[in-house]
């Protein structure tokens, strides 16, 4: 193990607060990854009319992303637990930067089917990988805040994309605009290579902070079985499914903004070059959402909270807030239809923090990226069935477009209000915990 004092000694000093450089790092990764899978969305609207697609046909370029990232999630969770995160996120980000260059080679239907299909199951380690990370490197108080830093990156990397990719578009054309995403990618991995070791060897970390988070996992590891749980185990567990039911009963309704925002609005009769700004808010909205969910998790935490009963009051306020995308269905006004979603995304994001969180919380290291595998999976299926049925009805309805959205809308409000219901039975210290099989919470 190279010690700080040897690190001093060539002329390399400690950083401090070196864990939050790292969580900046996973920031950036995530803020590029979704660079990478906005590009197709913002450009629909134009390929649609270039390649004649239907709604159904987008729907399925969409979906054959999400098949694949749906896999994706599970099978490289588990490979991330046992390649490790330096390794494992090196390769998944390698994998969709080239992917996403490669995409300006497409030249219809099904060229863009397969890049897409490549990009889902490139990208699909990245949640994963990062909660991982975040396991490794924070104490449990701040791995609330950590995690919504690395999540932020999604509504960070939405909100730069319009005004990135659309620029390119016009200026350039589209080809252009997937390759400058896979790009950034690759500079970002040359800096991570460099940058990232865990905690106990890093050649940059200071005496203290080491000690700190080491402490932290030396507390928690009292009670720790070490062994390590196959899928089969994992999935008996209550707080497993907990864990699953959190993501896969909100990323579906996010999935609905990123993807399917620019087509509904389009539908409701708002011209795209008139709703940049609508477009950006909600997710600006949803970062922010990300830091008050991690910020006053954390802090309920200091305040003598138990970790489990903050992280449950951030699912109740999020699950609340996100019932405000029901009233969009009763206006075709920007001025009303942005509110409600920057409302509700702010809303789902502090949620989707919290289940985001829910792995590092609950289970060892050897098993978090495969807890978060699995939400991930189960997330994926849910947002594939959604698309191939908002492709359907939109298309069956095209003379009213708006109005085969609401029933979109109407259970991307209910949704995760139910999910909620079953975190909070879920989610709890029981037999398993008593027996070092997950954390007690």
């Amino acid at each position: 193990m190279a010690t700080t004092e040897q690190a001093v000694a060539v002329g390399r000093r400690p950083i401090s607060h070196l864990r939050w450089w790292i969580g900046g790092l996973l920031f950036a990764s995530t803020v590029i990854n979704y660079l990478d899978r906005q590009t197709l969305s913002l450009l629909a609207p134009f390929l649609k009319q270039e390649y004649h697609w239907t709604n159904t046909d987008y729907a399925n370029l969409l979906i054959g992303f999400r098949v694949a990232y749906s896999i994706g999630q599970t099978v490289f969770g588990r490979l991330m637990d046992r390649l490790g995160t330096r390794r494992g996120l090196s390769i998944t980000v390698l994998a969709y930067s080239l992917t996403s260059m490669a995409t300006s080679l497409a030249r219809g239907f099904f060229s863009f089917a397969a890049f897409r299909f490549l990009l889902g199951a490139g990208e699909s380690a990245n949640w994963p990988a990062a909660a991982k990370a975040v396991s490794e490197w924070f104490p449990k108080r701040e791995r609330g805040l950590a995690t919504a830093l690395f999540d932020s990156g999604s509504s960070i990397g939405g909100a730069i994309a319009p005004f990135l990719v659309l620029w390119i578009y016009f200026r350039w054309g589209w080809r252009p605009a997937f390759v400058v995403p896979g790009v950034l990618g690759l500079v970002w991995l040359m800096i991570w290579r460099s940058s990232y070791h865990s905690p106990e060897d890093h050649p940059r970390i200071s005496p203290a902070e080491r000690a700190m988070i080491l402490q932290d996992r030396a507390e928690d590891a009292v009670m720790a079985n070490d062994a390590k749980l196959p899928w089969r185990a994992l999935l008996k567990l209550p707080q497993t499914w907990g864990t699953i039911i959190a993501r896969s009963f909100t990323d579906p309704v996010w999935f609905f903004v990123t993807d399917w925002f620019p087509i509904y609005l389009v539908a409701k009769g708002i011209p795209l070059q008139d709703s940049l700004l609508a477009i950006w808010v909600p997710f600006v909205a949803a970062d922010l959402g990300n830091f008050f969910g991690g910020w006053a998790s954390g802090y309920l935490i200091k305040r003598g909270w138990p970790v489990g009963k903050a992280r449950k009051a951030l699912v109740v306020f999020g699950a609340f807030g996100m019932m405000l995308l029901i009233p969009t269905i009763l206006t075709n006004q920007l001025l009303l239809i942005a509110p409600l979603f920057t409302i509700a995304t702010f809303c789902y994001a502090s949620y989707s923090t919290m289940a985001n969180v829910l792995p590092s919380d609950l289970y060892w290291s050897h098993s978090v990226a495969s807890v978060s595998g699995m939400g991930g999976t189960a997330a994926g299926i849910g947002t594939i069935i959604a698309f191939k049925l908002i492709g359907y009805v939109s298309d069956a309805h095209q003379s009213a477009a708006a109005s085969s959205f609401d029933w979109v809308l109407i259970a991307a409000g209910l949704i995760p209000f139910v999910g909620m219901v079953l975190v909070l039975f879920l989610v709890k210290n029981t037999a398993a915990t008593e027996q070092g099989l997950v954390r007690k919470i």
